[in-house]
C-alpha cells in the first residue's frame, strides 16, 4: 500500500516514535490572559503534566531502555525547570514548541521569528544546546515557519500531515526541513481532553478505546513497513489508567516478530536526512507555502459558489 517506505536501520520493519507536548499551564494563560490566575482547577490540571506525569513518563521509557521526545514551550521550561532536568537526566530529547504556545500562523513573519528565536535562547540556556526539532503549537505551522526554522539551523518539523512517512519540505528559496509527519488519530487530545476552560469537552471514554485507535494505526504502519508517531500530552496521557496502556503498547511492539525501531524524533529525522544525502532514499517533496492568498476561483468578484 505504501509506495515509498523508508528503509529503516538494522532491518527494522517499521519505526515508531512517541512524543509528548509539555504545554503545562502556558495554554491557559494564552486562552485567558486576563483571568487565568482565577482558573485554579484548570491550572492544576495542566501543571499535573510537568509536576507528576513527566517523571512518570521518563521512568516508563527508561524501564525499557528507550528514549522519547518532549516538545516544550520555552515559557513552560522556565516555569517548570525540574521537568526539564528530569528529561535531560534520562537522555530524552527536548524539542521546540513555541515560546508560550502562541499561534505562528496568526503572527507576522517578524513577530514569529522573534518568538521562535527567543525560545531557542531558552533552550540553549537550559539544555546547553539549540533544539533541532520543532512542532507548531496547535499544529498551526505558518507560511513563514519553514524558512524561519531553517535559518535557525533546525533539522525537522513535526506539525504537518502530508504523507504516511517522513518527507521533505522545501521552501521556494530552496531551504529544507525533514517533516516527521503527525496524524490526528494518534493525538490524545480528541480522545481524552475534557475541560470547560479549554473549550474542549470530549466524551469521557475508557483508555481501551483510545488504545484501539492507536494500535490500529501502528498495525498498519507495521504491515506496510511504515511509520508510527504519537502526539500525547503529559497532563492527558500521563495519568495512570492511560499510561498503563502506553506501557502495553511498548511491550507489544517489542514482542513483534520483526523488529520495530522505537526512537526519538531527532533520530528519525537524522536517519531520513542521511538517506537523502547519500541518495539511498528519495522522499516525497512538498513546496511550502502551497498557495498565495485567496485562490482565483474564490476572488471577491468571482461568481458566487453559494447563495
Amino acid at each position: 500500500m505504501l509506495k515509498n517506505p523508508v528503509p529503516w536501520p538494522k532491518g527494522c520493519r517499521c519505526a515508531a516514535t512517541f512524543s509528548w507536548d509539555m504545554d503545562a499551564d502556558s495554554i491557559i494563560h494564552m486562552a485567558h490572559p486576563e483571568d487565568a490566575n482565577t482558573r485554579v482547577s484548570t491550572m492544576s490540571y495542566l501543571r499535573y503534566g510537568p509536576k507528576i506525569a513527566v517523571p512518570r513518563i521518563c521512568d516508563l521509557f527508561e524501564k525499557y531502555k528507550l528514549k522519547t521526545t518532549f516538545f516544550m514551550p520555552a515559557w513552560s521550561m522556565e516555569e517548570h525547570p525540574e521537568a526539564v532536568e528530569r528529561v535531560l537526566k534520562g537522555g530524552h530529547e527536548i524539542a521546540h514548541h513555541g515560546y508560550m504556545h502562541e499561534l505562528p500562523n496568526l503572527n507576522t513573519r517578524d513577530r514569529e521569528a522573534y518568538w521562535t528565536g527567543r525560545a531557542v535562547e531558552v533552550h540553549k540556556r537550559m539544555t546547553g544546546k539549540s533544539p533541532i526539532g520543532y512542532r507548531a503549537p496547535w499544529y498551526n505551522f505558518s507560511r513563514n515557519t519553514l524558512e524561519i526554522l531553517a535559518d535557525l539551523g533546525f533539522l525537522y518539523d513535526s506539525s504537518l500531515m502530508g504523507d504516511d512517512v517522513p518527507y521533505l519540505m522545501r521552501s521556494r528559496t530552496g531551504k529544507e526541513l525533514i517533516e516527521v509527519s503527525a496524524n490526528w488519530p494518534t493525538d490524545d487530545w480528541p480522545h481524552y481532553v475534557h475541560n470547560f476552560d479549554l473549550d474542549y469537552m470530549m466524551t469521557i471514554q475508557p483508555p481501551r478505546l483510545a488504545h484501539e485507535v492507536y494500535w490500529s494505526e501502528f498495525e498498519a504502519a507495521y504491515e506496510y513497513k511504515g511509520f508510527f508517531m504519537t502526539t500525547w500530552h503529559p497532563f492527558v496521557s500521563g495519568r495512570p489508567s492511560r499510561l498503563r496502556y502506553v506501557e502495553k503498547m511498548i511491550k507489544d511492539m517489542l514482542k513483534m516478530k520483526q523488529k520495530v525501531w522505537i526512537t526519538t524524533h531527532a533520530d528519525i529525522a537524522k536517519h531520513v536526512r542521511k538517506l537523502i544525502d547519500t541518495k539511498k532514499y528519495k522522499p516525497s517533496v512538498h513546496t511550502i507555502p502551497y498557495k498565495d492568498g485567496r485562490i482565483p476561483e474564490l476572488a471577491e468578484d468571482a461568481q458566487p459558489l453559494r447563495g
